[in-house]
């Protein structure tokens, strides 16, 4: 296991970055963000020997305010959006591609639970138009956990049917959406795995229907990010784990940051 860094173009540096000891990680990309030739070499240059593991995905228009929210506005599901967010999940596939980036990543959205669904169907043959334009950058498409139970997801991968579909183990997620808990989930998922982050939070109030629940300093949250560890070498991951820290202004971030990289050095042995 590589200890890395999940940041997002447009908000951190790569001379911050480097600044904390970590040498690989995952970069974000927000919607409305232009992948210009220009953009493309700006981020060659800048990188200059760091590895990126992975490029992240994300859409103008999303929102994760609450459970309710995310349902409406995140990933493919709202159909208002979706051939959009395809159109610019390829484009960032071919951004990725251009970097040497074997692998992409986004929230596709609260997939249904009944498969005969319209937009299970609609989601399910989306993923795999992106799934084959990423095959074709010699890419992995994961998709991030937490907005449904693991077995959920699992049946979504087999009824997907693409063998570069894989998943971006978030255990944080799991708890701030209340859909498992995370030790059993990742040992559930463990054979499609590509990339993890390391983030921590609290299970959402059980007074506050539709409430996520709260992101906490890794360590300080109910994923219990010592068994989280352990389990990844049991699995036998060998990837990054990429610390994410979200909700924080620049300084906090790189307090918490340092923190946790410290953290999962200790851990990881």
């Amino acid at each position: 296991m590589e200890i890395g860094v999940m940041f997002w173009a447009g908000r951190h540096e790569m001379a911050g970055i480097r600044s904390l000891g970590v040498e690989c990680g995952q970069l974000g990309i927000r919607g409305g963000i232009a992948l210009t030739p220009a953009f493309v070499e700006q981020w060659r240059s800048a990188l200059d020997g760091f590895r990126l593991a992975t490029v992240v995905c994300a859409f103008e228009g999303e929102s994760y305010a609450d459970i309710p929210t995310v349902k409406q506005t995140v990933g493919f599901i709202p159909q208002s959006t979706r051939a959009a967010r395809e159109a610019r999940t390829r484009e960032v596939s071919d951004f990725a591609a251009q970097l040497g980036v074997g692998g992409i990543a986004c929230h596709i959205g609260f997939v249904p639970d009944d498969r005969s669904d319209g937009d299970y169907i609609a989601v399910r043959d989306t993923v795999r138009r992106i799934c084959d334009h990423a095959a074709a950058n010699g890419q992995t498409f994961a998709l991030e956990t937490g907005q449904e139970p693991a077995d959920v997801l699992l049946r979504f991968l087999d009824d997907t049917g693409r063998g570069n579909l894989k998943i971006n183990f978030d255990p944080a997620n799991m708890i701030l959406y209340g859909t498992g808990d995370p030790i059993e989930a990742l040992e559930m998922l463990a054979p499609h795995v590509v990339s993890v982050h390391a983030k921590d939070g609290d299970w959402p109030p059980r007074s506050s229907t539709g409430a996520l629940g709260r992101e906490r300093r890794l360590g300080e949250g109910a994923v219990g990010i010592g068994r989280f560890v352990e389990t990844l070498k049991r699995i036998g991951y060998a990837g990054t784990v990429n610390i994410e820290r979200e909700g924080a202004d620049r300084d906090q971030w790189t307090q918490d940051v340092r923190a946790a990289a410290a953290l999962l050095r200790r851990l990881a042995g």
